[in-house]
């Protein structure tokens, strides 16, 4: 807990984009009047009220700066011009008076620059909570926990030639600000009247002005680039067009159509058709005790319909079911097929939950002339969550329950109740075909 020095200003990754930049042919003069926060907003409470601004007033000083670290601009002062220009009139008013008192002439001040490029714009806004969430474990008065919390920042920039009044470029960035509380504890009596009880913990505040400072150069950043795309400026080689840096941000910028307000990827599900192989467990209940877990096998094909929230599924499956001690009681193979529907809960996000349902027949294997019916509808209900390693490749996971139209799957009736069973599978899914239109996404 000792106090610390003063230190330079904490640096972002900025400054590494900042040396991959093309350099410029010309710098172009420019000038920044205010850069404000304009959301209006205060910092959020859990109780009470606070007068503090919940991003910072100062803007203008760190789009100037991060103008000056880029080595495309030459800012000149205008947000405090009106000191400037008193400043101008002390020094000519204090030449004026030297050379009326010793008689030598004084040189003249030098005009002032003027910038053929205004850029304006500010915070626009600054959005609490947008995510949150935690998660903890208790356990015989042990226990830890931990919650986060995310904000978001957005800056918008543009340029506006002076001698036009022509908006030449806009662009527009966010950043996202992480909260972070951890805590653990113990509460536990060691021995009679005798109490334990110890708790620690962290909070982790990512700095509101790093988040601001960061959006404003990554603005900065697409400016440059998307002037160099618009022969707004020119960079000092014309082979720049096509620099590694170029292409990585007009790779960005594609990518970034693709991703959604939380800053999740949803371009992964682009194609309609999947087919898959899946394994696992089921569980046979029914007329006989000690049912037993046998092994199965799935061929599955999915089509996604619209948007993807909803498709279609053709299951076409092996398995057996048993009972009694190594299945001496009851122990059959069966095929399968079925047809339903799979609603998905995120069909554009990597990892998506899903429900299923539908109905289907199941042919029962060896059998004999006495052992129940030639075939059996059910019906089948299911939920799990698939995981797209690529977006060409998929991994599922999930349960299910097949519930059967008669009590004689097991070859006897016995009981108010059918026989049904429970099923366990994981495999993976190949998805084919060329990838859809992303006109979904521009909606």
């Amino acid at each position: 807990m000792n106090p610390e020095p003063a230190r330079l200003g904490a640096e972002i990754s900025a400054n590494e984009v900042w040396r991959t930049l093309p350099a410029a042919r010309q710098r172009v003069v420019v000038a920044v009047y205010k850069f404000r926060d304009q959301t209006g907003q205060y910092k959020p409470q859990v109780n009470g009220s606070s007068f503090s601004t919940a991003v910072t007033q100062g803007a203008t000083s760190v789009l100037l700066r991060a103008l000056e670290e880029s080595k495309w601009f030459d800012p000149i002062e205008r947000e405090n011009l009106g000191n400037l220009l008193n400043e101008r009139k002390i020094i000519r008013s204090t030449r004026a008076e030297y050379t009326e008192q010793t008689g030598q002439a004084q040189p003249l001040l030098p005009p002032l620059l003027f910038a053929g490029i205004i850029l304006e714009g500010g915070i626009i806004s600054y959005d609490s909570n947008i995510l949150t969430g935690g998660a903890g474990l208790r356990y015989f008065g042990a226990g830890a926990s931990g919650q986060y919390r995310q904000d978001r920042v957005t800056v918008y920039l543009r340029a506006i030639s002076t001698s036009t009044g022509k908006i030449l470029k806009t662009v527009y960035t966010s950043k996202t600000i992480l909260s972070q509380q951890v805590d653990a504890s113990l509460f536990q009596f060691v021995k009679f009247k005798r109490l334990l009880e110890t708790e620690t913990g962290f909070t982790y505040n990512e700095p509101s002005e790093m988040a601001v400072k960061d959006a404003i150069e990554k603005s900065v950043q697409a400016l440059i680039y998307e002037g160099i795309q618009q022969r707004i400026w020119a960079p000092a080689d014309t082979s720049a067009q096509h620099s590694p840096s170029m292409q990585a941000y007009l790779r960005e910028k594609q990518e970034n159509l693709a991703i959604d307000v939380l800053g999740r990827k949803t371009s992964y599900r682009q194609r309609a058709l999947g087919v898959g192989v899946l394994g696992g467990a089921q569980l046979y209940q029914g007329d006989y005790a000690l049912p037993q877990y046998r092994s199965s096998g799935e061929l599955t094909v999915r089509h996604r319909l619209g948007d993807g929230h909803v498709g279609t599924f053709l299951n076409a499956g092996y398995g057996a079911l048993a009972a009694g001690p190594r299945g001496r009681y009851f122990n059959r193979e069966y095929t399968y097929g079925e047809l339903g529907l799979q609603a998905s809960l995120f069909p554009h996000d990597r990892f998506t939950p899903y429900l299923l349902a539908g109905g289907g027949v199941t042919v029962p294997l060896n059998r004999t002339s006495d052992a129940g019916p030639r075939t059996v509808p059910h019906a089948v209900l299911g939920l799990g969550g698939e995981f797209l390693v690529t977006p060409r490749l998929g991994f599922a996971v999930g349960i299910d329950n097949r519930y059967y139209f008669g009590d004689q799957i097991d070859g006897v009736s016995l009981g108010r109740y059918n026989d049904y069973n429970w099923g366990g599978r994981a495999g993976v899914i190949f998805y084919l075909g060329k990838e859809r239109s992303s006109d979904f996404y521009k909606k």
